[in-house]
Parts: C-alpha cells; structure tokens; sequence
C-alpha cells in the first residue's frame, strides 16, 4: 500500500493462517525469502504436551491456546525490531489474532490460505512426520474464523501455483 496516498505503510509482520494441512508454511517460507524477513514456525512453539495432544487426536482449548499464542506474540515482537517477519501460524479465530496484534504491539497483516475441506483433507492426509494428525482437520474447520472486513487480511486460494501466491500476497502487503 502506498503511505503517500494515505494507506497504512507495510506491516512489520505478516502472518501466514489457515488449517492445518493448507500449506502455510510453504507460502510463509517463500513470502519470508522474497522479502529477506525472519521466518517463525508457530508450530515449533507449541509445548510438548500440546503437540502430544493434538498428535493424540485432541483438540487443544483456548486455555491450552494462550500461552502458544504468548509466545508467538514475543517472538514477533523481538524478530520485529531487526526487521520484516513472516509467521506460519494457524491464527484459526479472531480472538487469536487479536491477541497476536495486541500482546505483539505490531501492525499484522494476515495472508489466509483456505481451500475446500475436500483439497484439505487430501492435503493433510499425504503429508507424513507431522503431529497433527488428518482427524485433526474436522475440529480445525469448525474452530477456523474467516477474515473479518475490518481485518486486514486477504484469502489465498489453496491451489493458487506458490508463485502467484506469493506475488498476491506481496502485493497486498505492499
């Protein structure tokens, strides 16, 4: 977006969200490279007993939630002030990415990536050496919150080539 013509100047941090399977941390490795910004796994800051019980094929709560979201907050946060971010991150409700904005103190832009639940579960069921197991997905769509008008945010579709995904997503982004 162009700050000349009154638009907000570019996040400091863009977060990559959708189910699991839908292939955010791609897209989020190649926004992050294109735009030589830090690239954080969300995932990598689940606790342990959170990835053993989504591994076990149960959904975490919002209490489980708040904590991981803490830590990706302060994690945005600190690889903020170095410089652009890019976060790979379920960020499935509003409220997550309320707090992801609040408890980060950081402009986000949100980049979601959804599909069909068909394209999903096909998806997530040929990937393999992940916790998140396919049964998950049922549980992650019912969670999942679409973009809000006021949020800025834009949907990315599943079977758009990573390319152009990133291009759609640069560019919104500015």
């Amino acid at each position: 977006m162009d700050a000349a013509a009154g638009a907000p100047e570019s996040p400091v941090a863009v977060v990559v969200m959708g189910v699991a399977g839908a292939g955010k941390s791609t897209l989020a490795v190649a926004i992050a490279e294109r735009l030589g910004a830090a690239f954080i796994e969300a995932d990598d800051l689940h606790s342990a007993e959170a990835k053993a019980q989504m591994a076990a094929g149960v959904p975490l709560t919002d209490e489980d939630r708040w904590p991981w979201l803490t830590r990706i907050a302060m994690r945005i946060r600190d690889n903020g002030r170095a410089g652009p971010v890019v976060v790979a991150c379920s960020a499935l409700r509003r409220a997550y990415r309320d707090a992801l904005i609040r408890d980060s103190a950081t402009d986000l832009a949100f980049v979601h990536v959804h599909g069909t639940n068909d394209e999903l579960a096909e998806r997530i069921g040929q990937r393999s050496g992940h916790f998140m197991p396919a049964s998950m997905l049922a549980s992650q769509l019912a969670t999942l919150e679409s973009l809000a008008d006021d949020e800025n945010g834009i949907v990315i579709p599943l079977g758009m080539p990573i390319e152009d995904a990133v291009d759609a997503a640069i560019a919104f982004v500015g």
